[in-house]
């Protein structure tokens, strides 16, 4: 990984236009952080989707139409909060199913595994840490049909073109009839979207400079925290969010592991994340796009996010 991460820090930081890929929020302190930025009022994305999984856990089974035991894979797990009322569903039902959940943090998994097994002690969990296509591709093997869950509306990260990638992989790694269920956030008040990405709390702040202290520790840089700031900008056309460091004054930083001073000039912007924002429409022909048949989208009361369920054709 620090190989990785040494590479795509030089190719970012030297690009004309700097950029840092949001991957990398995720280490140990990272995925703290975020775990506070789900817990604000104002980021609606965890409540809609929690109500979603709450209150249409049969309606979700009953469209999967598996006549055999399945396997639920979960891609990017986390802290497991919102899967946990459809696992309880199943459990209580006395559903047939393995449930994996992958995610590269180490320490999300093991208090994913100490919580369920507190709460659901029958369920039969197979954790994965590691890369979401080398431990799909073992599951494709698997004699069972899976349901794979991208939840939280982590397919926004992706640009077009690279979410259309990424959800080929996935249809190359699943087997015919296997099901999707992929968390999308929907268009609506640009007040309402923007408010939950510029917190006045400061938490998406401290999300987003934590990657600068990750550089620092992981390679031997020296930023200076202090110099830098947050802002983000939200395009209700495209339905692009824009999160952005800005360097806030002219400065050298020296990253040791690249042997590389890299110059920063007053209010130089680095881009760190998009999050985009969809319609139903384009929705539906991201899913066409991707070699999957849109089964049926399950929005929560407010319609403000959609857990979109399709099919490998």
């Amino acid at each position: 990984m620090t190989n990785n991460f040494a590479q795509d820090v030089l190719k970012g930081l030297t690009a004309k236009s700097k950029h840092l890929s949001s991957k990398y929020f995720y280490d140990d302190n990272g995925s703290r952080i975020f775990q506070e930025i789900m817990n604000m009022p104002e980021y609606y994305l965890t409540d809609a989707e929690f109500e979603i999984l709450s209150m249409q856990s049969k309606q979700i089974i009953d469209a999967l139409q598996f006549s055999t035991p399945f396997n639920i894979v979960e891609l990017g797990a986390g802290d497991g909060f919102k899967t946990y009322k459809l696992l309880e569903y199943l459990v209580n039902n006395d559903v047939d199913f393995n449930y994996v959940p992958i995610d590269i943090s180490q320490e999300a998994m093991d208090i994913l595994v100490e919580r369920l097994g507190e709460r659901l002690p029958s369920l039969n969990i197979k954790p994965k840490v590691g890369d979401y296509f080398e431990i799909l591709e073992v599951n494709k093997q698997s004699d069972f049909p899976s349901l794979l869950l991208f939840l939280g509306g982590n397919i926004g990260n992706y640009q077009s073109d690279k979410a259309r990638d990424l959800l080929n992989l996935f249809n190359d790694n699943m087997k015919i009839g296997d099901k999707l269920l992929i968390g999308f956030d929907i268009k609506k008040n640009p007040i309402i979207i923007h408010n939950a990405y510029y917190d006045e709390h400061g938490i998406t702040k401290r999300f987003n400079l934590n990657l600068l202290l990750r550089i620092n520790r992981e390679l031997g840089a020296d930023f200076k925290i202090d110099d830098f700031d947050f802002y983000c900008h939200y395009n209700p056309i495209t339905g692009d969010v824009k999160s952005y460091i800005v360097s806030l004054r002219k400065q050298s930083v020296e990253i040791k592991a690249i042997n590389k001073t890299i110059e920063f000039d007053y209010n130089e912007l680095i881009w760190t994340e998009l999050s985009k924002k969809y319609s139903l429409d384009e929705i539906r022909n991201l899913a066409k796009a991707s070699n999957f048949q849109l089964i049926t989208n399950l929005l929560d009361c407010k319609h403000y996010f959609s857990d979109s369920l399709w099919e490998k054709i």
